[in-house]
């Protein structure tokens, strides 16, 4: 059996750590170059950072950024927000991340993923998902839909469905985020989680809603994710990466410990 991963989503805005809830009031509340070195010292397996206006704002990701956190951390670190082309991953790869996430332009491009893919393996490219849970419909049948451009425009689009579609257009990985549990600390959607997972067979990270360890715990086993995403637990100093992987071990989960 495969380990569980614990990843840091480090959220930046004008180059600094940022946090929303439900993706809306957010607020600057760091450093990201020194959290990614903190975490990484702490014994996390993977960082993420996201670019969190970039696509909003139709601009290019810092690569500055990116290539200064790059130097802190030696552990899997994938880039997002702003990546529209195969030339703007291959720039955040030679910048020093070894993964792209690709969310908003692969929604209005699905061509991005395999062009990607081919580029680069698929074990480097990551399809991130802002999911909102909306009522059934022949359009959108699960009730969850992908909403692009930070939450701001919905697609009409099934999050099932583009999941599967993402996994067949050469995605690595998947990184499910829910809006009504971004930022909010009450657990993770788990009904969300399972549905992807269970209708794909690339690895899921659940993300949106990590408030304790109990709910990584949840969504690690009923949620069937095999990584999770944890923000504010880590920025606001609520847990250490430590605390976290200790629980879960405890409760029989198999984590990568270190010394």
């Amino acid at each position: 059996m495969l380990s569980k991963r614990i990843i840091s989503c480090l959220d930046v805005r004008d180059g600094k750590l940022a946090k929303s809830v439900k993706f809306v009031d957010t607020k600057d509340i760091g450093d990201p170059i020194g959290q990614a070195k903190k975490y990484y010292e702490d014994g996390l397996d993977e960082l993420v950072f996201y670019d969190i206006t970039a696509s909003s704002d139709r601009r290019d990701i810092m690569i500055d950024v990116v290539s200064r956190v790059a130097e802190q951390v030696f552990i899997p670190f994938s880039v997002g927000g702003g990546l529209r082309t195969v030339d703007d991953c291959s720039r955040v790869l030679l910048a020093g991340a070894e993964k792209v996430n690709v969310n908003s332009a692969a929604v209005k491009r699905p061509e991005l993923i395999s062009e990607a893919s081919k580029a680069f393996g698929a074990q480097a490219v990551v399809l991130s998902m802002d999911v909102l849970h909306v009522d059934p419909s022949a359009q959108i049948p699960s009730g969850y839909e992908i909403v692009i451009n930070g939450g701001r425009t919905p697609m009409g689009l099934d999050a099932i469905r583009w999941a599967q579609r993402g996994e067949e257009l050469g995605a690595g990985e998947l990184v499910v985020n829910s809006i009504d549990a971004d930022g909010t600390k009450q657990g993770y959607e788990l009904i969300l989680t399972r549905l992807i997972a269970e209708a794909v067979s690339i690895p899921v990270i659940a993300s949106g809603g990590g408030g304790k360890p109990e709910h990584l715990y949840a969504v690690l086993t009923e949620g069937k994710a095999d990584a999770a995403l944890v923000a504010s637990m880590l920025h606001y100093g609520e847990y250490t990466v430590g605390e976290i992987k200790a629980y879960l071990v405890g409760r029989g989960l198999k984590i990568r410990m270190v010394n």
